[in-house]
């Protein structure tokens, strides 16, 4: 009524009165009465804001690539953005300009410029996986950005959720991963089996180790009764030699004796050695003694008549 209205603003929204140009009060959270046709209004928030963006950017080997993040912003200083921006508010509390909007725009814009300088140092590979990097290179960057401090903006985050290629590319890069992975695969299947097959030559050649080790230690063992047999040949050849060495010393001593005894009667004739031994002779030989003189004189005697009489007496005395 008669243009006085009442405004109140929120606890997070810095408030400035004009009146007739002049600043009349200001501050946060504020509720007064004041005179419409001569009071002009400012609002800014200084709440903490998040500005989500999305923007396309190309990579050291010219190849585009889809950024996608977000940035958490407050108003530090109200009034010197108030007074480089019209946030002016009319009596229902909306803006008469469209700076609100711009200020958002020139904080997309000043984290876009950084965020396109990291990429373009950077080759397709390795920006994909290069968020925390560039996050880490840009939040700084923005906190001291002179664009942002003149308007008494601060920045409070920056984060990058994403970094994707093309579609094409996503697509070419998935069938380079695939066969990577698949090469990896076969390579492991590879490696696998050459391994069992080395664990198996390595356990053939410890059977045959052993099958050696046994074959030597039965060559010893051969070797061994080997040498046992020669040995007991040889003792048995000793005793072989021993023994006939002392039979043939027996002999000569046996013949050393014979020839001892028969040397006092060697050159005696066999006759006086026969009727020597006449007294224990056998019969039957002294009879054959006597024919055999009876032959050898038979020149001499001439002729000699054996009737069978005398005979059969001569065998029968003999036999007596």
């Amino acid at each position: 009524m008669f243009g006085i209205r009442y405004f109140k603003a929120p606890p997070t929204t810095w408030v400035a009165l004009f009146r007739n140009g002049q600043p009349s009060r200001s501050g946060l959270g504020l509720s007064f009465l004041y005179f419409a046709p001569s009071a002009t209004l400012v609002a800014v928030p200084s709440a903490t804001a998040d500005l989500p963006f999305a923007f396309s950017e190309i990579a050291a080997d010219f190849q585009a690539v889809t950024v996608q993040g977000q940035l958490s912003w407050r108003v530090a200083e109200p009034a010197k953005l108030a007074a480089a921006l019209d946030f002016s508010v009319d009596a229902h509390g909306a803006y008469r300009s469209d700076d609100p909007e711009k200020l958002r725009e020139r904080l997309l814009a000043t984290a876009q410029v950084l965020v396109r300088a990291e990429i373009q140092k950077l080759p397709l590979r390795q920006a994909l996986g290069a968020a925390e990097r560039i996050t880490a290179e840009v939040l700084p960057r923005l906190r001291q950005a002179e664009a942002l401090t003149s308007l008494g903006i601060e920045t409070l985050a920056f984060s990058i959720l994403s970094i994707r290629p093309t579609p094409e590319m996503a697509r070419a890069l998935e069938a380079e991963a695939r066969e990577a992975l698949q090469r990896q695969s076969d390579l492991a299947i590879y490696e696998r089996r050459n391994a069992a097959v080395e664990q198996e030559r390595r356990i053939k050649e410890s059977e045959l180790n052993t099958e050696i080790a046994v074959e030597e230690k039965k060559r010893k063992i051969r070797e061994t009764q080997i040498a046992a047999d020669i040995a007991v040949e040889e003792q048995r050849a000793t005793l072989i030699d021993q023994r006939a060495a002392n039979e043939r010393k027996d002999a000569d001593a046996k013949g050393y004796a014979l020839e001892t005894t028969l040397k006092p009667v060697k050159s005696m004739d066999w006759r006086v050695l026969a009727a020597l031994s006449a007294g224990g002779m056998d019969p039957k030989a002294s009879i054959a003694l006597a024919f055999r003189e009876l032959a050898e004189n038979a020149s001499k005697i001439g002729e000699v008549n054996v009737s069978p009489d005398l005979l059969r007496s001569l065998i029968g005395g003999a036999a007596k």
